[in-house]
């Protein structure tokens, strides 16, 4: 074989590797890996990750019933800029008028460090550990137990409570928890997706768990590590980390990732235009 043929066989493999690495779909941006149709996995009972309240929550509690005035006695006071009327139902087939008032923040019970709140009428009471049902329904059964009212609705809300979804996701940011269960896949979703350059094998959340900062990594390709985690299901303050791939990571670097740069594709069309004129000789 001669120098020229050698030449052509090298130049070939040269370039048909570079095509096929350029080509090839990598298997770690699919989700859900290992799972197929009819699969079962076994998760933790989402009844044993609802939120629940923790010291320093503020909750929004609001007592309503037929008789507006005698209900406005367990609810704060909300310093108002304006007014205005609106006509609800009240749960029989009467309708009421209320007042709604138009604040510029809002008022709420924050849970003090021994997981109490001092609620009117009621006093202090405890309500650490509680999940937002669990909360509304004591204050009933007091309200009821103690015969202030016959028939109140309880209405608990969190204000403050919320996730963090930072890295490389669509919207990064602070997420507010309206929900009593939120998985991971749940709080990324409501951040957009994972970017393209997510690394989408060690995404990590960060959770507070007393006096120290616990680190999980979850899998989102791996259907079995995924539901298997720990993290599976988020709670509140928790930091979802979602960090850059490889290919991405090397874009920060001053020589950048040789494949997805235009000089590459220079040089790649250079190189076959090289070896087209090679093979007609």
């Amino acid at each position: 074989m001669t120098n020229k043929s050698i030449f052509k066989c090298t130049l070939l493999v040269l370039v048909l590797s570079v095509l096929a690495s350029s080509c090839t779909t990598p298997k770690n941006i699919t989700y859900f890996q290992g799972s197929e149709n009819a699969d079962v996995f076994e998760i933790a009972l989402a009844e044993n990750n609802v939120i629940r309240v923790e010291p320093f929550d503020k909750l929004s509690i609001m007592v309503s019933c037929k008789d507006a005035k005698l209900a406005q006695m367990f609810n704060l006071h909300v310093f108002t800029n304006s007014t205005s009327q609106r006509t609800g139902y009240n749960g029989t087939e009467n309708f009421l008028d209320y007042n709604v008032g138009y604040s510029d923040g809002i008022n709420g019970f924050t849970v003090s460090a021994d997981g109490t709140i001092d609620y009117p009428i009621l006093g202090k009471i405890k309500i650490e550990g509680m999940t937002r049902s669990e909360v509304a329904a004591f204050i009933k059964g007091e309200i009821m137990g103690r015969g202030l009212i016959k028939d109140p609705v309880v209405t608990v809300e969190f204000l403050n409570v919320g996730i963090s979804v930072l890295g490389e996701v669509i919207s990064p940011g602070r997420y507010d928890l309206n929900v009593d269960v939120l998985s991971i896949v749940e709080a990324l979703s409501l951040a957009g997706d994972l970017t393209i350059q997510g690394n989408r094998q060690n995404i990590k959340v960060l959770r507070k768990e007393g006096d120290k900062i616990k680190t999980y990594v979850v899998d989102i390709t791996d259907t079995k590590n995924l539901v298997n985690s720990p993290a599976y299901y988020l709670k509140q303050g928790d930091i979802v980390y979602v960090e850059p791939n490889n290919i991405r990571k090397r874009q920060t670097t001053n020589n950048g990732n040789s494949v997805l740069n235009v000089s590459f594709w220079v040089s790649v069309a250079s190189l076959l235009t090289s070896a087209a004129i090679l093979f007609k000789r």
